[in-house]
């Protein structure tokens, strides 16, 4: 049965447009079946229009796999960045994911062997940034943050937390000021107070993860308060615990709830209803993976968010 009453718009209104609410990537044609589209589309951009309906932001994702090799790195086709910007509302609102050539110490593992684990020359290039920056010219009113995704990172790509201060903290001073910036990482023990402080000295937001073996974003929310809270855009990616377990239940068909997470719901709605008074713009983005299907994910927080 569709579920044609799915939409962020209520509680959009209800928090002054601080909130927005939307999926990580949109391209999914089986959403369809529960009343996300009317039909299949040619080009993933098309689904937009009637995504926007629905939601009122979409999180970047496939601008950051972008590292082929040490010669060839792939930046936004300038069709996709300006169809972003032409069929979505004045007032929507994208997340951007930066490329991983900007955020990759060394290559993957799964890289061609000729290079595979191998420094990445582009490591926190500013002539690269600066090129991907320009490329989201006609996109720029509408991204909320510009997000740089860091994997995990063992003593041999980054000896310590002092050493990513180091690397990182010089490359976030160069940074032109037209767009708010976040930082995202995977290495749980790198989240103490001077992280924080290291990130607000910077005026860098912290991307809160739930998911990828990171501690749940609301137990870092409450454990360290404000000081988790470097600028006043705050990041939260609801990604899920065990891909392949989520994708096996639902044969990469995202159209059910497999494995309900009822409290991370209840948390990050806690969230919400915390920062939004205090004038924080939150991006709260849905994975498929977190329980099977995003929109209905969103759904279910909507319903806690407009609850009380």
């Amino acid at each position: 049965m569709k579920q044609k009453d799915i939409t962020v718009h209520p509680a959009a209104k209800k928090f002054k447009g601080h909130l927005h609410i939307g999926t990580c990537s949109w391209n999914y044609p089986e959403w369809q079946e529960i009343g996300i589209y009317s039909q299949k589309q040619k080009r993933h951009y098309d689904y937009l229009p009637e995504y926007a309906e629905h939601f009122n932001s979409a999180e970047v994702d496939q601008w950051f796999w972008s590292l082929e090799s040490p010669d060839i790195v792939r930046l936004p086709k300038q069709e996709d960045v300006e169809a972003y910007a032409n069929l979505t509302p004045k007032d929507f609102k994208f997340s951007v994911k930066a490329p991983n050539s900007i955020t990759l110490t060394h290559f993957y593992k799964q890289a061609p062997k000729e290079f595979a684990e191998k420094p990445n020359p582009h490591f926190l290039s500013l002539d690269l940034t600066k090129s991907f920056i320009k490329s989201l010219k006609p996109l720029k009113s509408k991204i909320g943050v510009i997000m740089f995704e860091f994997e995990y990172l063992n003593k041999s790509k980054m000896a310590n937390l002092d050493a990513f201060f180091g690397q990182v903290g010089p490359y976030l001073d160069k940074l032109p000021d037209d767009f708010d910036y976040a930082i995202e990482i995977r290495n749980p023990n790198y989240l103490k107070e001077e992280y924080f402080d290291f990130l607000k000295s910077h005026k860098t937001g912290h991307v809160f993860v739930d998911g990828y073996y990171m501690p749940p974003a609301y137990s870092i929310f409450e454990k360290f308060g404000d000081a988790s809270l470097p600028t006043k855009t705050v990041v939260i990616r609801l990604l899920g615990a065990d891909r392949q377990a989520i994708e096996k239940k639902t044969r990469k068909h995202w159209t059910e709830v497999v494995d309900p997470r009822d409290k991370t719901i209840k948390e990050i709605s806690q969230m919400v209803k915390k920062l939004i008074p205090k004038k924080f713009d939150v991006y709260a983005n849905f994975n498929n993976h977190l329980e099977g299907s995003a929109p209905l994910s969103i759904e279910k927080i909507i319903k806690a968010l407009l609850r009380g």
